[in-house]
């Protein structure tokens, strides 16, 4: 009998007239019921005595939360249950618990003996979810029960208990930040794992804790290397990120040389004129260069590219895209092309993942074009594209642009001008500008292609040409004066202000090319002067002093004209720039010394503009991370570390052997061989593999330097690579002798078989082993671990099986590991991969034909004139404007005196709108530093914010000096909530937890409205939406003044205008969603005074009326 038709019999088998039918399928609506009675079938299933009733509700409920119900209420029901003796039960309880845990945290504290004992069970599955549990209860109270649970999980011997112990660890700092020592004793015992299911975790728990303690890495840097690619995905792009940044502290830049070489290509073209100058600064530049060691790569960093580069073929963009920040980052330029091919492989993916790989492409086109230049075809704009797709595709067309494939390029543009995105037609007229900026070759016909544009029927597509053009022309006016005429004459036509500008800055700056033209337009300006946009009339001032100038016969009572028009403008702008004109090109007797100049001033010859990327500065942010997709510093970011002058000291990350051996350690005959067969050194004398700049010397040097150090260390990398210069039969023989050695001092020691903590182990060992026992190499996509959460026991015991393999099996793995291939120069290399181009074309391409030069005039034809579309001006960015403080306002503190060492952090509510976002509330922050040092780095971050809550941070303080103050503004969407928004106050050495509460009067803004309005409101807002309190006003709280003033400074409201002079009404809607607050007090001469208060939301109604009840009667 099934678990459903058992509780149906147990129930009589029909349900009673008037109760709802419940459905026994989660998926059906019966559950779902808004009865108050929905829950109470469940609840009997859950007190019965039959665990297959208690595990038939628990897969119900756990349905109900998948498809996102409330099911709070049966926690009592279900947290009894947390005892059950069946094991398919405990787990559902489990993962109920950790969803409501936190929310229910009273009832939470009552189980919690409860959980300590599942922390003891025998089933991992419920250890890890107690320990989940544990942690998922927010209250400092348990904070030592927490930590102890910690440390005892960090050793457990189940890898995933230790995985679950590394997610727990970021929770504990978040709680309490006081715990950070001995939180980081426990990062360090799990960093120090041997299994790939913790690794991942516990550089997460590293990174939000303890970032800045680089030297907990240097041991664990060859084994985090070497176990990078059996890590889970998520993992791997964790350990990626965090070893980039540890690289560029630990190693020196690859291409310090071609950049020193590149400065002094720069300084000599910008050097003075003299031959004896420029012949001086070379020497002393080859000098600094000859005295400059040949660089050598360093035998680690070689190692993380090496083991870095097979997860470009992984199924997982976000590693493909690590990896790849990682090359560009820290790998030679030479070798930095491999990650081309990986990136445009991501271009098939969906568009988020589109968008984001092309933010990064676009910034590395602007750095190393050729990179990508053999890959031009991936880069066209398919007609499903979206508009930001296609936006980024043309920037990346752009960056790529030179003289060999320009005319493919403009060929594309040509068909893109005829699309019906305008958006993206604005775009494509502007990348037609910089293409021509750029490339000389081609300026004039891209000039003669915008000129035809101008007849386009669409006016947006012809403002955004003359726009264009007027940059264009900017470089060689002489030669286009036809072109400023043909501009002339469509003032007439051209409404758009930023068009109409343009042309009237071209007229005026080049009016000698144009000296009949250029009156007449200014004559049709002045008498449209008082309807133009400001950007006109700026221009149409300009043009008239202009041609005062140089033609004032013609000119002089226009411009006198235009200049009184200008003087009353309503812009102070405007009449501030006609005053000034005035002043400087009308002579009077008062007029300055700059009148005499007035000439060169204004008609000073102008540069041409240079049109840049938008791109070209965003390098400086790390690549794939929120802060260059934003182009903002996000928070939580940390900065990318520059390269070191002097290379740190490479012994640090040695790992050292320990010659006694623990007694907890089990011991056989195999391992004592794999503990002492250290004779090898680190790596092998040819694998120094240093990139294309060093010579065979410096390999054998490096290699050589660098064994009495890497002898020791346990990454065990000879097993995984074989060297080309030795042979097997010497490797044969080395083998042979090292296994005479050890059995000889095996005779010598006892063997002792004791059970193995698997956490406590060393380091050597662990590399070592895992080294030993690795099959040869898959494929990444095979090797990338699925089922790491859903069967920790299988990566328990495939750390057992390490253990039993046998020698013969090591050897013969040996042997049938291919050796390496011989590094190969880099031209052999760039060959290789122009064979490989073909795999990276599209079916429907054909391959890139030879670059042909097309003559000038002919790849714009008259075609591209017909079918376009307009375009969209560009926005306007609103800036937030600083809210003034108020004195009469209540302040809260966020940060002690003490507790911040020294900074003291208050904030209050300003009650003024919040410009960047009307949902918000604008929070005020005031920073005090008491302490005798300045504070750096101050900045907000979002800790853990409730579902739906937003945070708009502040700037950052970048410094505040010793005994100063300083006040910042911040914006919190509390979706009219009074729940915390729990932030991480960071300086530049320490971060706080904080909170900030809102009061419930603080959620609301004021609403104006008339007496008769807010009648009409309040009748709507009757029944349930209508709270009435009594109560008995003080004396000195009779008169209407001390009314008003007590409710606005409860709550923030509005005051109503009102006939009766018993009774004060307010008006306010809550900030989030708007709903209407209506608040009255009706005082009587004798009896109780009356509080009424009608809201759609009945909870901040409730809450509202005990706020204003206590201000009234205080």
């Amino acid at each position: 009998m099934s678990a459903s038709s058992a509780f149906s019999d147990e129930k009589g088998g029909s349900s009673s007239v008037g109760e709802p039918e419940y459905g026994h399928d989660p998926a059906s609506g019966g559950i779902f019921s808004s009865d108050y009675k929905r829950h109470d079938d469940l609840k009997e299933m859950l007190d019965s005595n039959k665990d297959s009733l208690k595990l038939e509700a628990m897969k119900r409920i756990v349905a109900m939360i998948a498809r996102g119900k409330n099911t709070s209420d049966l926690f009592p029901a279900v947290v009894k249950n947390v005892a059950c003796k069946n094991i398919e039960v405990k787990k559902l309880v489990y993962v109920y618990l950790v969803r409501y845990a936190e929310e229910q945290q009273d009832l939470a504290l009552l189980s919690i003996s409860t959980f300590q004992r599942g922390l003891k069970d025998p089933n991992q599955l419920i250890r890890a979810s107690a320990l989940r549990v544990l942690s998922s209860i927010r209250v400092t109270i348990i904070v030592p029960i927490m930590m102890l649970a910690i440390k005892e999980a960090a050793s457990d011997m189940s890898p995933y208990v230790r995985k679950t112990a590394a997610h727990a660890i970021p929770k504990l700092y978040s709680l309490d930040p006081e715990q950070k020592d001995q939180l980081i004793e426990v990062i360090e015992k799990l960093l120090a794992d041997k299994t790939t299911l913790v690794a991942g975790s516990v550089v997460m728990a590293f990174e939000e804790v303890c970032p800045e303690r680089i030297d907990l890495i240097h041991k664990n840097y060859r084994k985090l290397c070497n176990l990078l690619v059996d890590v889970e995905e998520w993992g791997q792009v964790v350990i990626i990120n965090m070893l980039t940044r540890y690289a560029r502290t630990q190693f020196l830049n690859p291409n310090l040389n071609e950049c020193l070489l590149e400065e002094g290509g720069e300084s000599t073209f910008y050097g003075s004129d003299a031959d004896q100058d420029e012949d001086e600064d070379e020497d002393k530049k080859e000098e600094a260069l000859s005295k400059r060691k040949p660089y050598v790569m360093d035998p680690d960093h070689r190692l993380l590219l090496r083991n870095t580069k097979p997860l470009l073929q992984s199924r997982n963009a976000a590693v493909v895209m690590a990896v790849a920040q990682l090359y560009f980052h820290l790998a030679p330029k030479a070798e930095v092309g491999v990650i081309a091919k990986a990136l445009v492989r991501l271009l098939r993916s969906h568009s988020e993942v589109q968008y984001v790989v092309l933010q990064n492409v676009a910034t590395m086109t602007i750095k190393r074009r050729g990179m990508f230049e053999p890959y031009l075809k991936s880069f066209y704009i398919r007609s499903t594209d979206p508009t930001q797709i296609k936006v980024l595709k043309l920037e990346v067309l752009t960056n790529l642009a030179s003289e060999t494939n320009i005319s493919t390029i403009l060929r594309e543009f040509q068909t893109y001008i005829k699309s019906m995105d305008k958006d993206f037609v604005a775009a494509t007229i502007q990348a037609i500008g910089r293409c021509a900026t750029h490339i000389g070759e081609v300026r004039d016909t891209c000039l003669n292609g915008l000129v035809q544009l101008l007849s386009n029927r669409d006016e947006l597509v012809v403002a955004e040409s003359v726009v264009v053009i007027k940059k264009l022309l900017q470089m060689q006016p002489e030669k286009h004066s036809d072109i400023i005429k043909h501009m002339a004459k469509l003032t007439d036509n051209i409404q758009v202000p930023m068009a109409r500008a343009s042309i009237l800055w071209l007229i005026g700056e080049y009016c000698e090319h144009v000296p009949k033209i250029a009156p007449d337009v200014l004559r049709k300006m002045a008498k449209t002067f008082t309807n133009e946009e400001d950007i006109v009339k700026l221009q149409i001032i300009n043009l008239a002093a202009k041609l005062y100038l140089t033609n004032s016969k013609q000119t002089k009572l226009l411009t006198q004209y235009v200049l009184n028009l200008a003087k009353y403008d309503q812009n102070y702008d405007i009449r501030d720039r006609a005053r000034f004109i005035r002043q400087l090109i009308v002579p009077t007797d008062k007029c300055g010394a700059l009148s005499k100049y007035a000439k060169k001033l204004i008609l000073a010859l102008k540069p041409a503009p240079i049109l840049e990327s938008p791109f070209k500065d965003r390098d400086h942010f790390q690549l794939g991370s929120l802060s260059h997709l934003l182009n903002t510093k996000a928070g939580g970011y940390q900065e990318l570390p520059d390269w070191p002058q002097d290379a740190p000291d490479p012994s640090v990350r040695n790992v050292e052997v320990k010659e006694s051996v623990p007694e907890w350690t089990k011991c056989s005959s195999r391992e004592k061989r794999k503990e002492k067969k250290v004779e090898k050194p680190f790596y092998s004398d040819s694998e120094g593999e240093s990139g294309p700049t060093e010579s065979a010397d410096s390999e054998s040097d490096s290699a050589s330097s660098s064994a009495s150090g890497s002898e020791q260390s346990g990454s065990g990398s000879e097993e995984s690579e074989e060297s080309e210069e030795r042979s097997d039969s010497d490797e044969e023989e080395e083998e042979e002798e090292e296994e005479a050695k050890k059995r000889k001092t095996q005779k010598k020691e006892p063997i002792e078989a004791v059970q193995q903590s698997e956490s406590e182990q060393s380091s050597e060992e662990e590399v070592k082993k895992r080294k030993v026992s690795k099959p040869p190499p898959r494929n990444v996509s095979e090797s990338e671990s699925d089922d790491d959460e859903d069967s920790p026991s299988d990566s328990s015991q495939d750390s057992e099986s390490e253990d039993s393999e046998s020698e013969a099996e090591v050897k013969k793995k040996k042997k049938i590991t291919p050796p390496k291939a011989p590094t190969k120069p880099v031209k052999k290399e760039g060959k290789k991969e122009k064979k490989e181009m073909s795999l990276l074309d599209f079916d429907d391409f054909e391959p890139t034909p030879s670059p042909q030069v097309t003559p000038v005039g002919n790849f714009l034809s008259s075609s591209l004139v017909t079918d376009l579309e307009g375009l969209s001006l560009t926005d306007t960015v609103l800036s937030p404007a600083t809210i003034s403080p108020s004195g009469s306002l209540k302040s809260y503190e966020l940060l002690h005196r003490i507790t911040g060492e020294g900074l003291l952090v208050e904030y209050c509510f300003s009650r003024q709108p919040f410009l960047p976002d009307p949902h918000m509330v604008a929070v005020q922050i005031q920073f005090t530093n008491s302490a005798a040092t300045e504070a750096k780095s101050l900045r907000l971050e979002e800790a853990k914010l409730q579902s739906g809550m937003r945070v708009k941070e502040f700037p950052e303080i970048e410094v505040l000096p010793a005994g100063e103050s300083a006040t910042v503004v911040m914006g919190i969407d509390f979706c009219d909530s009074t729940q915390a928004a729990n932030l991480q106050l960071c300086t530049h050495s320490r971060k706080f937890f904080v909170s900030i509460q809102p009061p419930v009067g603080e959620l609301m803004t004021p609403s104006f409205m008339t007496e008769n309005e807010f009648k009409k409101e309040q009748g709507q807002l009757m029944g349930m939406n209508e709270i009435t309190e009594k109560m008995q006003l003080p004396e000195r709280c009779q008169n209407e003044h001390a009314i008003v003033q007590r409710v606005t400074a409860a709550a923030n409201l509005s005051r109503v205008p009102c006939g009766s002079d018993k009774e004060c009404r307010f008006a306010g809607r809550t900030v989030t969603s708007g709903s209407l607050v209506l608040v009255t007090v009706a005082t009587k001469e004798s009896g109780p005074s009356q509080l009424t208060i009608n809201c759609e939301k009945m909870v901040i109604g409730t809450m509202l009326v005990k706020d204003i009840l206590l201000a009234l009667t205080q």
